[in-house]
This record gives structure tokens, C-alpha cells and sequence, in this order.
């Protein structure tokens, strides 16, 4: 694992109290850093004060919306980095009402963008793009010069967040740089809905002793557990190498068929699962088979996967076994 030297410095995680935010914090907390928390609890969203149970007296807690140009003011003069992890996930929630993911995915970003510009123009800028930017793939695996064409709103709008700020690199001279995530999961992630992840919903019925819905079963993914995907960002802040640039990350393994994964699950929860017919409003924004190729990434920063598929599966089950309620 990389190891930095982060005593003291200021650090701003945009939903500091969602999924990855809380993870990073986490970690950024152990290497010594100074770290504000920016989120706004959005009902719909993945932040919840108890992601950082334990951390709430090493951490700066700021509750509020990234369009709040008075709050930016305030929280990101001086930091040396932030990491930008906000913004709205659901694909479906952004075809039913994209004027919402407009805003949460495109304004709020731009907003983010111009107060580090007014206020920490020497900040370290990372951004969580996504995966679904790409659309249906027309090869696999997938590199970052695959044509982009997002297949929903939640695609589009994600889409522009990175090229605004692959354009404050370019244009203003900000560090930026963009991961292209992919199926994330692990501890902290939204369960109680499919807002985040298909992945969070399995889990959560099968610790609840219901059988979880597979749709399909044949499609191909890769996951990200996402202790590899915070080792990620750190890489992503600490290298020059990769300032300006938008990069894949995959995980361990490079490819699985959502049936296999469903049985992997099924076998380390004591579950059962079944397969149903795709619903029609998802099939009509399904990307079908995805898997990265996240070479150009590994080559600049030396970050490999190191979490086996079993392995973050087991730790995620063990991590929400005692704690359910809270995240239901």
C-alpha cells in the first residue's frame, strides 16, 4: 500500500459522509491529515453520520450543498487537496427526473470548480467519474479511447462533470484528474436501495433472509472493492504523472458474469437468489457487458487491485451483519 506524508495537510472530501467519502476520510485521518467533510445529506444519496462513526472528533464536518457558493467560500480556501466524490447515482432516478441530475451532477460540480479556482487555485483536484460514460462498449475490455456515449441522463451529466474539470486543468491550470469508477462496492455503501448499486440491494435481502433478484445473470462487470479504490485516489492525488487526464480503474476479478457473482454471494451469506426477466425501464438504459481496461492507470501510478471478489464480499457482509438497521 502507498504510504504519503499528509501531517497536517488540508484535505476537503466533496460527500465526505457518503460511500467512498467516508472510506477515504478514513484513511486520510491515519495518515495525519487535516480533513473537512462537505456533504449534504440528501435523503436519496449515500451520506450518513454513521459512515464515520468513531472519526467524529479527528474530522471537520461541514453539512451543505456544493451549489452554496457562501459555504464554498468559507471551507475550501486553503486546502492542498480535494477530492470530489458528490453527486447524484441513480441512473433511473436521472431519467425520471433529470432536471434534479442536472443540477446535483453538472451545476454543483462547476460550482466546486470555481471556488477552488477563486480560492485554492494550487489545490490537487479528483474527481469520481464513472464507467457509465462509455455506454454500450464496442469492444471489451474497455481503454480510455473507447468513444464516449452515455446510454441515460445520469451518464450524460457525469460525462460533462469530467470534461469541466479535464478543462479547468487544460484551461485555468488546476491539477485535476479523473477516475473512471466501476462497480464499486464494500463497507458503507447504500443498501437499503438500488440508488448506488444493484450490489447493495442483493446484500441487504440477503442478510435479511430474502431471496435477491437477479436480472439476467449472463452480463459481465468487474467490481472495485473499495479499500483498492481509495488506494486509487491517494495514487490519483500524489502522482503529476496523471494531473489532467481521466483514467479506468477495474478490480479483482477483471471480469465476472453477474450469475457467478450471484452465486458467489449466495455461497458466503447462506442466501438464496432468483433469476428474473430484466425489468423494461432499466433494460432500456442497460449497458450489457462491461469490463475495464485499466492499464494506462496501473503503468503511471504502480496501483494494483489487491481484494479478491470473495474476499471483499465476506468483509462487506461481516461489516453490515451487526450494524443493518442503521443502513435500512
Amino acid at each position: 500500500m502507498a504510504n504519503f506524508d499528509l501531517s497536517e495537510a488540508p484535505v476537503l472530501v466533496a460527500g465526505g459522509l457518503g460511500f467512498i467519502g467516508s472510506n477515504l476520510a478514513r484513511r486520510l485521518v491515519g495518515l495525519g491529515a487535516r480533513v473537512t467533510l462537505l456533504d449534504s445529506l440528501e435523503p436519496h444519496q449515500g451520506g450518513l453520520r454513521c459512515n464515520i462513526e468513531g472519526l467524529e472528533a479527528r474530522v471537520d464536518v461541514q453539512i451543505g450543498d456544493l451549489r452554496d457558493g457562501d459555504l464554498l467560500a468559507r471551507v475550501v480556501p486553503g486546502q492542498a487537496l480535494v477530492f470530489n466524490l458528490a453527486g447524484q447515482t441513480s441512473h433511473l432516478d436521472s431519467m425520471r427526473d433529470p432536471q434534479t441530475d442536472l443540477e446535483l451532477n453538472c451545476r454543483a460540480q462547476l460550482s466546486l470548480l470555481e471556488a477552488c479556482r477563486a480560492h485554492a487555485p494550487d489545490a490537487k483536484v479528483v474527481f469520481a467519474s464513472t464507467r457509465q460514460i462509455y455506454g454500450r462498449p464496442d469492444y471489451l475490455p474497455v481503454d480510455e479511447i473507447h468513444p464516449l456515449r452515455p446510454v441515460d441522463i445520469n451518464g450524460v451529466h457525469k460525462l460533462a462533470a469530467e470534461t469541466y474539470h479535464l478543462l479547468y486543468s487544460r484551461v485555468y491550470g488546476l491539477k485535476s484528474v479523473a477516475l473512471r469508477l466501476t462497480n464499486t462496492y464494500g463497507p458503507r455503501m447504500r443498501i437499503k436501495d438500488a440508488r448506488q448499486t444493484f450490489l447493495g440491494v442483493w446484500i441487504r435481502d440477503a442478510l435479511q433472509g430474502r431471496p435477491f433478484e437477479v436480472w439476467g445473470g449472463d452480463q459481465l462487470r468487474d467490481f472495485s472493492y473499495v479499500e483498492d479504490v481509495v488506494e486509487a485516489l491517494l495514487l490519483a492525488a500524489a502522482r503529476p504523472e496523471v494531473e489532467g487526464g481521466a483514467y479506468n480503474l477495474s478490480g479483482l476479478p477483471q471480469r465476472i458474469s453477474l450469475g457467478e457473482t450471484a452465486r458467489l454471494l449466495a455461497r458466503l451469506a447462506d442466501a438464496r437468489f432468483e433469476v428474473c426477466e430484466f425489468p423494461s425501464e432499466r433494460k432500456r438504459i442497460d449497458i450489457g457487458d462491461y469490463y475495464a481496461d485499466d492499464g494506462l492507470f496501473r503503468r503511471l501510478t504502480g496501483w494494483l487491485p489487491r481484494t479478491a471478489l470473495a474476499d471483499g464480499l465476506q468483509r462487506t457482509l461481516e461489516f453490515y451483519r451487526p450494524k443493518l438497521e442503521a443502513y435500512l
